[in-house]
C-alpha cells in the first residue's frame, strides 16, 4: 500500500472509531453527555440492574450479594431522586456464557442506569464490555481478577469498578502467610480455568517465588472435573507443603474429598479460596471438610462497619435467615456507590422528568472518595479498585452444614482477634 492510501486507511480508521465514541451523544433536556443520557419520565421508576450466580452449585455466593442489595434498597425507602427504584437482577452462571448472556439482556434495556455485580471474574469479563458499549457502568461485588482493574486494561473495561478488593492484594497475603507463618517454602497450586482462580494463582506463584519460595507444580483442572486423584498424585510426588486450589466450590469439594486418599500428601497441608466460604460447601465436602482452611478478603463481623450487626438485624427480617455468604457487605457497598452517584447527577426539570448522563454517573462512580461503607471506607482508583484488602484465614470447625455461621463455622483465625 502507498503512502497515500494508507493515510487514507488510518484516517478512515480513526473517523470510525470517533464515530464509535460519539455514536450516544446525546443533549436531553438539561442533560449534556457523550454517552447519552437516560430520561425517566414524571411517575416512572428508575431501573438498576443487577447480575450474579443465582443458580448452581454456587447460588448462595450470589444470591446472599442479591439480598444485600435489596437491603439497602429497602433502607433508602426504594426510590431515589425522586422515582421509586426497579430493580432487574439476571443469573450470571459465574461463567462466561451466563455473563454474556445477562449483560446481553440488560444492555438491550435502554432504561438501566447501572448494573450493580457480578459475583464471579468469569462473569464480569463478557459482561463489562457489552454492558459499557451501551454506556452502562457496572459495579462488581466479588470479582476480584485483577485484569478486569489492570492499567493497561481494554477500553472496553472503562466502565468497569469493584467493591470486592483486587485479587493481587488476595495473592501477597497468601503466599506471605503460608511462607512465614506455616514456614513452607514449597508449594503446589490448582486453578480450574476461570478468570478468578487462573489469575490468583499465577499471582500467588509469582510473590511465593519472591519470597525464595518453590513451586513444585502449578496444574489446571476443568470446573466440571470430578476425579482430581490424577492431578493430586502428580503433586504427591513433589510432596510439597501446601496446595493452594482457589477453585469454586464443587471442584474444591472434591480436591478435600479425595486427597486424603492420595499417598505422599499425608504432610501437606490443603488451603482453599474464598468461594467455599457457604453452607454448601460443608455438604458438598462432608466429613473431611472439618480442619479445611481457606484464605479471603477479611469478612468477619469485626472487620465491617460499626452498622453490620444492624444490617444483619434488616437482613434476617427481611429473608428470614441470616447472610448466607461472606460477599454481602461489598454488594452493599455496590449498592450505596452507585445510588450515592445517580443523586449527585440526576438532574429533574420543572415537569417532573428526571435525566442521567450516562458518562457523569461513570465518572461520579469513580470519583468517589473516602464513603463509609459497610466492609471499610470507600475510595476509587482510576482504574475502579474501591476498597482496600484486609487478609484473613478462616477454618471450618464442623461437618454440619446447619451449624454454618459466619464467626463460628467458618472460624477466623488469622490475623487473631485483638
Amino acid at each position: 500500500m502507498d503512502r497515500a492510501k494508507l493515510l487514507v486507511a488510518v484516517s478512515a480508521l480513526a473517523a470510525g472509531i470517533l464515530a464509535a465514541a460519539n455514536a450516544h451523544a446525546a443533549t436531553v433536556g438539561p442533560v449534556d453527555d457523550p454517552l447519552g443520557v437516560v430520561k425517566i419520565a414524571k411517575g416512572q421508576p428508575i431501573t438498576v440492574g443487577g447480575i450474579w450466580v443465582l443458580s448452581g452449585a454456587d447460588t448462595a455466593l450470589g444470591l446472599d450479594q442479591k439480598r444485600a442489595v435489596e437491603v439497602y434498597i429497602d433502607e433508602i425507602g426504594g426510590q431515589i431522586a425522586g422515582h421509586q427504584v426497579r430493580f432487574i437482577a439476571e443469573d450470571g452462571g459465574c461463567n462466561a456464557e451466563g455473563g454474556q448472556t445477562a449483560a446481553t439482556k440488560l444492555a438491550a434495556n435502554q432504561n438501566i442506569v447501572v448494573v450493580i455485580g457480578p459475583s464471579c471474574s468469569s462473569e464480569a469479563t463478557p459482561a463489562a464490555p457489552i454492558l459499557w458499549k451501551q454506556g452502562i457502568a457496572m459495579i462488581g461485588t466479588s470479582s476480584g481478577a485483577p485484569a478486569l482493574t489492570a492499567p493497561n486494561r481494554a477500553p472496553g473495561y472503562a466502565g468497569f469498578a469493584r467493591t470486592i478488593p483486587n485479587d493481587l492484594g488476595q495473592a501477597a497475603s497468601d503466599a506471605k502467610w503460608m511462607h512465614d507463618q506455616l514456614g513452607c517454602k514449597t508449594a503446589a497450586s490448582i486453578h480450574d480455568g476461570s478468570p478468578y482462580a487462573q489469575q490468583l494463582a499465577k499471582a500467588y506463584g509469582e510473590a511465593f517465588r519472591k519470597l525464595g519460595g518453590t513451586m513444585t507444580n502449578e496444574e489446571a483442572i476443568a470446573p466440571t472435573d470430578v476425579d482430581m486423584r490424577p492431578v493430586l498424585t502428580r503433586i504427591a510426588a513433589n510432596k510439597p507443603c501446601v496446595i493452594y486450589f482457589p477453585v469454586f466450590l464443587t471442584a474444591a469439594a472434591q480436591i478435600v474429598r479425595q486427597a486424603p486418599e492420595i499417598a505422599g500428601l499425608d504432610k501437606t497441608q490443603l488451603i482453599g479460596g474464598s468461594a467455599v466460604y457457604s453452607k454448601d460447601f460443608i455438604q458438598a465436602a462432608g466429613d473431611k471438610v472439618v480442619g479445611v482452611r481457606y484464605t479471603s478478603p477479611d469478612i468477619s463481623a469485626e472487620a465491617f462497619a460499626k452498622g453490620y450487626p444492624e444490617f444483619v438485624k434488616r437482613y434476617k427480617a427481611k429473608f428470614g435467615e441470616e447472610p448466607i455468604n461472606g460477599f454481602h457487605a461489598f454488594a452493599y457497598d455496590g449498592a450505596k456507590i452507585a445510588f450515592e452517584a445517580i443523586k449527585k447527577v440526576a438532574k429533574t426539570d420543572a415537569a417532573g422528568n428526571t435525566y442521567i448522563g450516562r458518562k457523569a454517573l461513570r465518572d461520579a462512580i469513580f470519583a468517589t472518595k473516602g464513603m463509609p461503607g459497610l466492609g471499610g471506607t470507600l475510595t476509587c482508583t482510576e482504574n475502579g479498585d474501591c476498597q482496600e484488602f484486609k487478609f484473613a484465614v478462616l477454618q471450618f470447625t464442623s461437618a454440619d452444614p446447619n451449624s454454618y455461621k459466619p464467626g463460628t463455622n467458618p472460624k477466623k483465625i488469622y490475623p487473631a482477634a485483638p
